[in-house]
């Protein structure tokens, strides 16, 4: 069995704005550390994954970014999608271009932006996982077990009952629950948190596909054939033109009777809002997580960013400062999830420059 790995890195990370923009998203930035996201996400599947076996699905901006951040994956597992249209196209287009060099091949799927810690855990999920998936041909997923009656993350619900060492069989999908259906799902014990992370063989999830989404199965078939020509950005760009935005969930993973889940045995988050950085970030004695030239009074339990400038906060608890470039954002931390509206906004008044 040879592993290979897809990573989606195609994102805008709107929930970041202002740090994140269109040419250097969420996934591209240092948000912890020395590395960028993407950097972390390819380096902590060293010694499951070769190089070379590692693809990353990009789009036109960000391309030759994510070429300069991963150095050592070839530039040609570097493709770019000619537009967005949801994780169901591009998974398999990642997939027919791995299923034409190998059809024999264990795929793990995986989002460009997470905060994964325990990485030896992580591998030993993978591989348990990757084993079973080549075994069975069943569509794993991971599940993360819930903390906390989340609203921003989608739910599986499960049989609790092993049928093989941490696999068990999925029944169902939820999307974003409100607050008292996430609360609901908690405390009944069976259901975990999707973190969209995936394992199967690659010829199996393509099946899929033509069985559950034959119009995404007959575009693929098409730029398949093109694979390898000089004709693949042209038939690509045609093909997608069509596609419907549809996500992997919706398309397959709630339709198909092979899913099984396994579940993380590692600390994990899908940093999807300054909250979530807030969350994670070393804090001082009054609480706040602090970056760059910053001054305090009377502020507590805050995150604030500021690398080029000074900023000073006074008499303000429970805030969320990004003061980057010629943008700033001020906002309470439980409005974190609204940042994307600001996105919007933007957009719907050309306001480019600022995206």
């Amino acid at each position: 069995m040879k592993l290979y790995a897809v990573i989606m890195a195609g994102g805008v990370g709107s929930r970041f704005w202002p740090r994140s923009k269109k040419k250097l998203p969420k996934q591209l930035l240092k948000i912890f550390g020395d590395q960028t996201m993407i950097q972390a996400t390819v380096n902590r599947l060293s010694g499951l994954v070769e190089k070379e076996n590692i693809y990353v699905i990009t789009n036109e901006l960000q391309r030759s970014e994510v070429i300069n951040q991963l150095t050592d994956i070839p530039a040609e597992n570097i493709i770019e999608e000619p537009f967005g249209r949801n994780t169901a196209a591009c998974i398999g287009l990642a997939s027919i271009i791995i299923n034409a060099k190998d059809p024999h091949a264990v795929t793990v799927v995986l989002p460009a932006d997470h905060i994964i810690k325990d990485e030896d855990k992580f591998s030993q999920v993978l591989e348990n996982a990757a084993n079973y998936a080549n075994e069975s041909k069943g569509l794993v997923t991971i599940g993360i077990t819930p903390t906390r009656p989340e609203t921003g993350y989608g739910y599986i619900q499960i049989n609790d009952n092993p049928i093989k060492e941490n696999i068990y069989k999925v029944y169902t999908f939820a999307e974003k629950p409100n607050y008292a259906t996430a609360v609901r799902f908690v405390e009944s014990g069976d259901f975990l948190w999707n973190s969209g992370m995936f394992i199967w063989r690659t010829d199996v999830i393509l099946d899929e596909i033509k069985n559950l989404m034959p119009d995404l199965y007959e575009g693929l078939a098409t730029i398949e054939k093109s694979l390898n020509s000089k004709r693949f950005k042209e038939e690509l760009k045609s093909v997608y033109a069509q596609l419907k935005k549809i996500s992997i969930d919706y398309g397959i993973m709630e339709k198909s009777s092979k899913v099984f889940l396994t579940k993380a045995s590692f600390n994990w988050s899908d940093v999807g809002s300054w909250e979530e950085v807030y969350q994670l970030s070393e804090k001082n004695e009054n609480g706040n997580a602090m970056i760059g030239n910053v001054y305090t009074k009377m502020v507590g339990d805050s995150y604030i960013y500021s690398p080029e400038k000074v900023t000073a906060v006074i008499g303000l608890d429970n805030v969320i400062v990004i003061n980057h470039h010629d943008t700033l954002l001020i906002c309470r931390r439980d409005k974190a999830q609204d940042v994307r509206e600001i996105v919007d906004y933007l957009k719907m008044n050309n306001m480019d420059e600022y995206l």
